[in-house]
């Protein structure tokens, strides 16, 4: 049993409430110890009474943790012993996990250059830097301590926190019960690197604790589904990371044929477990053709075990794999099925299953079923008409746009509840330096502060 303790400023925190960490066969791999809310409050507030360290440490630091992320050892494991059980407790396949473990790595390196975009061109940094007598902007920090609630669906998302101490926020970071490993191994890497035990805490904890250190901290970064939404979704110190809805659309003058391999990779890339990966396709000529086609290709892939390296579709218990498959039933009536919910289990034979995609036509660009977004590689196509707006697109992280119409780019990049677009071959879990994911994590970190200095 790996051993997970909090990692607070005072070191190590072992609490009496612990829980275990099972695979997805339910075998127990780690026990991590669970921060009390009142413990958590006193950690954040130890980490407010310190300062943020000078730029040119955090930025050091950074570029040795992405390093250490890879080369240490953290809670007994090397890399890839690291990556081999963050692949079995998530269901994430193994090739998968190795790739994003690698990103977050990178991402920690390029953290500090990755929030310069979000400034604003008339603002710098250190007040020092403004000249003497001069009237200008500051890019100052809304608050000192920021809390993360991490999601566990994949290691890619412990990329983007980081972000916050390039900018001298001290972060609180509660980790997913689910694949708690990856945020652990981080905070060690990071502090391994130079940062300090109060500028970034690893706070395992349950429901109430959650609550503390969104409370606590002065602002913070949640994940989840529906439920987050509406729990925190009106709280301005708060975001929120909800469902992606992501979804490509392809207007009449496109052949689908020539689009077909970035479609099914934007499906099933990733696991199909990430907010990018698309789960609603809107045609603009022959959708059923298209739905065939895709349905086809997905059916190819093989289910195997997620710690297989060929392995492309994520694993669940078998429990939690039947109760996913029932309600793609429940949510399918009334469409076609070309790949429906009796073909998803793939029972793998030691307690995991193996979830197939699924696939189903609709008769029209229905909202519900369009919106319904679950961790494995599932997909509606619906026909759609340009003439009946963007309605069918709105409310998407991503929209994958295979068009010739401009004017159809204008209107999806003026819509307010899209916050991707992608024009051409671009599979929609496409990422790249400098490039928003739901905006810059900075535009809601940073503020500008008039400044003026004279005599």
């Amino acid at each position: 049993m790996i051993d997970l303790p909090a990692l607070v400023p005072n070191g190590e925190y072992r609490s009496r409430r612990r829980e275990v960490i099972t695979d997805t066969a339910g075998v127990p791999v780690a026990e991590l110890s669970l921060a009390p809310p009142l413990y958590i409050a006193r950690t954040i507030a130890a980490q407010r009474r310190i300062t943020a360290l000078p730029a040119d440490e955090r930025h050091a630091a950074l570029a040795k943790a992405g390093a250490a992320f890879v080369d240490s050892t953290a809670a007994g494991l090397n890399f890839e012993s690291y990556v081999q059980l963050a692949s079995r407790v998530s269901g994430l396949p193994i090739a998968v996990a190795r790739a994003q473990a690698l990103d977050v790595s990178e991402a920690v390196v390029a953290a500090f250059d990755s929030v310069q975009p979000a400034r604003p061109v008339g603002a710098v940094p250190d007040w020092a830097a403004m000249p003497p007598g001069q009237a200008g902007a500051i890019w100052s920090r809304r608050g000192a301590v920021f809390g993360v609630h991490a999601s566990g669906n994949a290691p890619g998302v412990h990329g983007l926190w980081p972000q916050a101490l390039a900018l001298g926020y001290r972060a609180a970071i509660r980790p997913s019960r689910r694949e708690p490993l990856t945020a652990h191994r981080l905070v060690m890497a990071l502090r391994e690197a130079g940062f300090r035990d109060d500028d970034v805490t690893y706070l395992p904890t349950d429901h109430a604790g959650a609550d503390e250190i969104i409370s606590s901290a002065d602002l913070a970064l949640v994940y989840g589904g529906d439920d987050v939404v509406a729990k925190y979704g009106s709280d301005p110190t708060v975001f929120v990371n909800g469902p992606g809805r992501t979804k490509i659309v392809l207007t009449a003058e496109q052949d689908w044929r020539e689009h077909l391999a970035v479609i099914v990779d934007s499906i099933a890339g990733l696991g199909g477990m990430a907010c990018v990966n698309t789960t609603a396709v809107l045609v603009e000529g022959d959708a059923a053709g298209l739905a065939e086609a895709i349905a086809q290709r997905l059916h190819t892939i093989e289910a195997l075990p997620a710690d297989d390296e060929r392995a492309v579709l994520p694993t669940q218990p078998l429990a939690n794999a039947e109760a996913i498959a029932r309600r793609v039933a429940a949510r399918a009536a009334g469409t076609v099925p070309l790949l429906g919910a009796d073909q998803i289990v793939a029972d793998l034979g030691d307690g995991r299953a193996a979830l197939r995609p699924a696939v189903h036509l609709l008769a029209g660009p229905d909202p519900e079923k369009l919106g319904t977004e679950l961790p494995f590689p599932c997909v509606w196509v619906a026909p759609w008409e340009r003439t009946a707006g963007i309605a069918a697109l709105r409310n998407s992280l991503v929209i994958g746009a295979f068009t010739e119409d401009d004017g159809l780019m204008t209107a999806l990049l003026d819509e307010p509840t899209i916050a991707n677009v992608y024009r051409g071959p671009v599979p929609t879990y496409y990422t790249a330096s400098g490039l928003p994911h739901d905006g810059f994590l900075a535009d809601f970190l940073m503020r500008t502060k008039g400044f003026v200095s004279r005599g």
